[in-house]
């Protein structure tokens, strides 16, 4: 308990940047995760083509090369920001892809008649989207939008390799002020246990409220 208590404020920070990395990086992943989805079910082609290639690219890059490409790259090019925010969209974008082809199988196991019912009433390809097929679709999706999620939680590690204050990169500070590194780790686990956890506490909840009978 030594490990914990000697370093609680460190442990504490780094939790609070997994929990800040995991919850921004959630919020833009949806936002263009159904973005994406919504591009790859469009009338328009080109849109189709777009919402394809950024899920291809995405879905096949390994993290850490886009960390690379966002962090190092962006500047390159005048793009100067804050590092947490470079983390977010790497993990935001990376994520978007998972969340976007969750979306999509959503909104094909809702009826083809509920779209073409809705058109025959003069709506809009964007508000058959949003109002008709979307609601149904979102409660299919429930839990591998939960499971995605905290795949990035988890995934908000590699951060700590590129100057991000996070839970994984305080064992380096730990490890050279001669703590155990079994009992660093240990706890890190613990904090990464409470984050999953509370995320899969969420969903279940979202789940049972929302989520298809099954």
């Amino acid at each position: 308990m030594n490990v914990l208590l000697d370093n609680f404020s460190r442990y504490g920070e780094g939790l609070l940047g997994t929990v800040e990395l995991t919850v921004f990086a959630s919020l833009l992943a949806l936002a263009v995760g159904v973005v994406m989805a919504a591009f790859r079910v469009a009338p328009v082609g080109s849109l189709r083509v777009f919402g394809t290639v950024w899920v291809m690219v995405l879905r096949n890059t390994p993290l850490t090369l886009l960390f690379f490409a966002v962090l190092l790259g962006l500047p390159r090019f005048g793009v100067v920001l804050p590092f947490k925010v470079f983390a977010v969209l790497a993990l935001g974008c990376y994520t978007s892809a998972f969340i976007c082809e969750a979306v999509r199988s959503g909104i094909n196991t809702v009826p083809v008649g509920q779209g073409e019912a809705a058109r025959s009433l003069g709506m809009t390809f964007s508000q058959t989207l949003g109002d008709v097929v979307l609601p149904q679709a979102f409660r299919t999706v429930i839990p591998p939008i939960g499971s995605t999620l905290i795949a990035l939680a988890k995934n908000s590690a590699i951060a700590g390799s590129f100057s991000v204050v996070e839970l994984l990169g305080t064992y380096k500070t730990l490890n050279e002020l001669g703590y155990s590194i079994v009992w660093t780790f240990v706890w890190i686990a613990v904090g990464y246990l409470i984050v999953t956890l509370t995320i899969s506490a969420l969903f279940n909840v979202l789940e049972k409220r929302w989520g298809v009978p099954r």
